[in-house]
């Protein structure tokens, strides 16, 4: 990965933490994303003095706030740098319902929308970077669900954090899947995957509840550095060069449901979030 430029979000913790290590250790430049400011300055130094690589720069921003994803992708094309990999990582499991400043449900927010955007305002210096790879994190929780809720896309009547949860994981591979076709040609691929169920600080926001849950289950998870592999492994290895439109696990294609192979659900997601994404504001 040597001369590479990478860009990870959500890298404060967790997956994203391993990946932004491990693309560092690998000898690439990398900016690494993050809400809380003061610990990312610590992952920066973590990462320099783990790796011995000096380049890695940190973009702070809240990814559940589009102008903050806007104000990041105007840090970065403004070094000039190319980009070659793009680990969109962030995410966020909630209790209860909470909805963003722009007026959007969170976890679809954050974990669908935020990747949305953010490959959307990077896309041309991606284009122009090429070969270059889009790396998405999914889940296998798109199994909790048999397809959008179109009619009620933000939940507002029957939450359920797992039901809302896998919505916005069903979102990751459908996008995935429209931008492959999209960028057919290009010399960009995207790809996504499912990390496995990874001991991570996700939900940890929800109090004492959440804690106390990821407590109970933390001896069957994996660990992160085991949840980020097949990251990494999109994001690097030969093995994939060229393949795109995939959904993986354990650095393996995996064939998602069938409802996230749905070509006509992903133009209707595509449609839908492009407005989502320009009006700032609830649409449905």
């Amino acid at each position: 990965m040597q001369g590479k430029v990478c860009l990870v979000t959500g890298a404060t913790s967790g997956i994203g933490r391993a990946t932004a290590t491990a693309l560092a250790d690998k000898g690439a430049e990398v900016f690494i994303v993050c809400r809380n400011a003061e610990k990312g300055v610590q992952l920066k130094q973590e990462i320099i003095e783990k790796t011995g690589n000096q380049q890695v720069t940190t973009l702070i921003g809240d990814l559940a706030v589009q102008a903050d994803i806007r104000r990041v992708a105007a840090e970065f094309l403004a070094t000039g740098k190319p980009l070659h990999v793009l680990v969109n990582n962030a995410g966020v499991v909630n209790q209860t319902r909470q909805l963003t400043g722009d007026g959007y449900e969170e976890m679809f927010a954050v974990n669908h929308l935020a990747y949305f955007l953010l490959t959307d305002l990077l896309l041309e210096r991606i284009k122009a970077s090429a070969p270059a790879r889009i790396v998405s994190v999914s889940s296998g929780a798109h199994k909790f669900v048999k397809g959008m809720k179109w009619d009620d896309i933000h939940y507002e009547q029957g939450y359920k954090t797992f039901t809302v949860y896998g919505q916005s994981k069903l979102a990751n591979i459908l996008w995935t899947r429209r931008l492959a076709q999209q960028l057919e040609g290009s010399g960009v691929t995207a790809n996504c995957l499912h990390p496995g169920a990874v001991g991570t600080n996700l939900g940890s926001q929800n109090g004492w509840f959440g804690k106390i849950v990821m407590k109970l289950l933390s001896p069957f998870f994996r660990s992160p550095e085991k949840g980020a592999e097949t990251s990494i492994w999109l994001a690097t290895s030969d093995d994939v060069e060229g393949v795109t439109g995939q959904y993986f696990y354990n650095c393996k294609r995996l064939e998602p449901e069938a409802w996230a192979k749905d070509d006509k659900e992903s133009e209707k997601l595509w449609a839908l979030s492009e407005e989502m994404v320009s009006l700032s504001k609830p649409t449905i």
